[in-house]
């Protein structure tokens, strides 16, 4: 395993989360696939599709509902990511 790699993993998703707070969806899902594409080990593997429903939701309504929140919360784990998943909300 390439710890740099998975650092850049963790950097990509954290980027992914911080697209949909400021409203860039198509940013958010660029984001998550090279999240996805630099995972070694597993940690963003549903990351891609719940950045994907949440997008949809800031496309449609300009916000993401409860439901893809929770998705992304279980798709981040604990840690700082969820905190920036819960600005979501």
């Amino acid at each position: 395993m390439d710890g740099h790699k998975q650092r850049q993993a963790l950097t990509a998703a954290e980027r992914s989360i911080a697209h949909l707070v400021a409203g860039r969806p198509e940013e958010a899902e660029r984001a998550a696939q090279r999240a996805d594409e630099l995972d070694q080990i597993g940690s963003f593997s549903n990351l891609v599709t719940a950045v994907g429903a949440a997008a949809a939701d800031v496309r449609d309504a300009g916000r993401v509902q409860a439901e893809h929140v929770e998705n992304l919360l279980l798709a981040v784990g604990a840690g700082p990511l969820a905190e920036l998943v819960r600005q979501l909300r």
